[in-house]
């Protein structure tokens, strides 16, 4: 088993579009689900795993998340600031040396999961095998996701190697948001934006990308309709209680 990554990086940059008005005043890792910031959820479950450090990027909105996080002791807290929007994979690569040349884990800051019978993150750390392995995404079951619409990502041989959904098919799998990646993957990357699919589809290729799926809920919380979805989900599952 791999030691579990001591850094991670937490995306948190996006001006959350789809989530409009919310978020013309709010940024999206600090919209309240349940009480709390959806990032407040992410971070808890980094501390909760051993990680030490997160690096967090913003953009939209920037001063509201960082004076948030500005006292966080566990983990501990950067922040890398983008003058300009450079997605997924650009705002990753932009980080990198704030995390360093081990493996990190990357989190969307809008991901909400509930652990099943195992901790995901523990999951991914006994799973994660840096001889076979370049990145290893944590994935849901497309059709039990809730508040998702779309028609999955993936889908995933027996040993965990992924390949992409077909054109027109719809793929059993869905990229829950949390994965864990080598620095060495952003070699040979563009300067400025781009999406990481552009180094899922090297690490395809090379037959280095694989999968774990997840036992637990996992929330897809991109609309204010999926909002309210994991909003009701809680309330109903969970009648006052906070959940982790």
């Amino acid at each position: 088993m791999a030691a579990m990554p001591k850094k991670a990086m937490v995306l948190a940059a996006g001006r959350g579009i789809r989530m409009r008005p919310i978020t013309e005043r709010t940024p999206k890792p600090m919209i309240r689900l349940d009480g709390r910031p959806l990032i407040d959820y992410a971070l808890d479950r980094l501390g909760d795993a051993g990680v030490e450090e997160a690096v967090v990027n913003t953009h939209h909105l920037a001063e509201q998340i960082e004076r948030h996080l500005a006292k966080r002791a566990a983990p501990k807290v950067t922040f890398s600031r983008e003058d300009e929007l450079l997605e997924t994979g650009g705002g990753v690569k932009k980080a990198l040396a704030l995390l360093g040349t081990e493996p990190f884990i990357a989190v969307n800051a809008d991901a909400f999961w509930l652990n099943g019978p195992t901790d995901a993150l523990g999951r991914m750390a006994e799973i994660w095998d840096p001889e076979r392995m370049d990145g290893l995404l944590l994935l849901h079951s497309t059709v039990e996701a809730y508040g998702y619409r779309g028609n999955g990502d993936f889908n995933c041989e027996p040993c965990g190697q992924l390949t992409r959904r077909p054109e027109l098919e719809v793929a059993p799998w869905l990229f829950a948001g949390i994965q864990f990646l080598k620095p060495e993957v952003f070699e040979d990357t563009p300067d400025g934006a781009f999406s990481l699919n552009l180094i899922y589809d090297r690490l395809l290729e090379a037959e280095r990308l694989f999968g774990v799926i997840h036992d637990g809920e996992w929330f897809h919380i991109g609309t204010p309709d999926g909002l309210a979805e994991a909003e009701a989900f809680l309330q109903e599952s969970y009648p006052g209680q906070r959940r982790r």
